[in-house]
């Protein structure tokens, strides 16, 4: 008897647990093949930590061929090509050989990427934060930063060195913000510098307060942290261009720096916009049962799609970690119903509140609408990390534990380059932009 199969596409947050539900669900009657370019889920929330120095990177990366994918072929490219009539995914493996799976069931959660902004400037001196190498990248970049700054002899120079520009105040910026003046003041104390210089952190953004999109209570908590520890917050102000010296803010002032981090948000992943489906802003259309119109055997759920919010009849989930791990939950059960194996089931979400973690035992939350701040939220943060966390609980909280009793290690590492962790991911959509924004 032929088993079905199902062609999972990304290891996201919402592609990691549909390929988990549907081996679970369906047991030996449908053959789950997972298509990711990595063989790990990455757990993005704690990013931030690895680039200060907080966790190690393994930490935060959960094998995609253990545990409760053991019954999940896993198969190692990158998508670059649907075609729904004959019902095949072309892809391009690590080696940069093409190949195709066919599929009777296709989960589309291929997730986002760097939102650019048509900035001058931005695409080649700004560094992204989506992915480990550019945590790994980031933490060697700072220590570097402060390593060379304490033995340079220009002041302006070292002022340079030691002044790091974030924009965006969404969920990652104010935790990499948080994360890094905790991690550039214990380099300090290793690496003195010059009388008169003291690393610098800015955080920029358009909107009128940080964390805009929760509630105004965690959004000051967050921003009263982050002033008390001398982060140079910002609200509505952008970057206008910039350049290997610094960047040109909206304001007309120029900061000079050797760091430019960019975390104004996601966009979904290219592939989305070649399927030649309907789309809302970007995101592949889905219904309540994340099924794409006219398409009954495809599925998309996570960021790539444009899921239906049903609490608030006319808008769509937004693009967030905890919408796309209950989402792919979904999906699976529905691809599974459509094969004949249970019911189907509309996505509705019910909000269990949010967690920012701060750095140290600071953070903001709101767990069940409570909201926390301090050291109760800090430990209400962790545990919520440790309990969402599909794999390494066990070794992260160890890190935590020998982070809190000894100082940090604070060495280059040297596996990643500048030039391997390009902020621009699809260069030709940005040439299209309108260079005077």
């Amino acid at each position: 008897m032929t088993r079905s199969r199902v062609v999972v596409v990304g290891a996201g947050f919402a592609g990691y647990q549909a390929a988990r539900t549907l081996a679970r669900r369906a047991g030996d009657d449908i053959e789950v093949v997972l298509l990711n370019p990595t063989d790990y889920f990455l757990y993005l929330p704690l990013l931030p930590q690895v680039a200060a120095g907080v966790l190690e990177p393994r930490r935060v990366t959960v094998s995609l061929t253990a545990g409760g994918l053991r019954k999940v072929r896993l198969v190692l490219g990158e998508a670059d090509a649907v075609d729904f009539d004959r019902r095949t995914v072309g892809y391009t493996d690590p080696e940069g050989q093409h190949g195709e799976l066919s599929y009777d069931r296709l989960v589309l959660a291929v997730g986002s990427v760097n939102k650019l902004l048509p900035i001058p400037g931005v695409a080649e001196h700004a560094t992204g934060f989506r992915g480990l190498p550019e945590a790994l990248y980031l933490r060697d970049h700072v220590i570097r930063q402060i390593e060379l700054a304490s033995t340079g002899s220009d002041a302006e120079e070292c002022s340079a060195r030691t002044t790091f520009v974030v924009v965006g105040a969404g969920y990652t910026g104010t935790e990499v913000a948080a994360q890094g003046q905790l991690f550039t003041e214990s380099l300090v104390r290793r690496h003195p510098l010059r009388q008169g210089i003291r690393p610098h952190w800015l955080l920029l953004d358009v909107a009128p307060r940080v964390l805009p999109g929760l509630d105004e209570r965690l959004s000051s908590t967050a921003d009263s942290v982050l002033r008390q520890r001398g982060v140079d917050v910002r609200m509505g102000t952008s970057v206008k261009e910039a350049t290997s010296g610094g960047v040109l803010l909206d304001t007309g002032e120029f900061v000079p720096t050797r760091s430019l981090i960019w975390c104004v948000g996601v966009r979904p992943d290219p592939l989305v916009a070649s399927l030649g489906a309907p789309l809302e802003r970007g995101r592949l259309l889905v219904d309540q049962f994340l099924g794409v119109p006219g398409r009954p055997e495809v599925f998309a759920c996570g960021d790539a799609a444009a899921v239906p919010d049903l609490e608030r009849p006319g808008e769509y989930t937004p693009m967030t970690a905890q919408h796309a791990w209950r989402q792919g939950k979904t999906a699976a059960r529905n691809v599974a119903a459509s094969l004949g194996f249970g019911t189907r089931t509309p996505y509705e979400h019910h909000d269990l509140g949010f967690a920012v973690d701060l750095g140290g035992v600071k953070a903001a939350a709101n767990p069940l609408g409570v909201p926390l701040s301090g050291p109760v939220a800090g430990a209400v943060t962790r545990g919520y990390h440790l309990a969402s966390m599909p794999g390494n609980r066990v070794r992260v909280a160890a890190d935590w534990l020998l982070d809190a009793a000894l100082p940090r290690q604070s060495v280059q590492l040297g596996l990643v380059r500048s030039w391997s962790v390009p902020l621009d991911t699809a260069s030709p959509e940005l040439a299209r932009l309108p260079k005077d924004g």
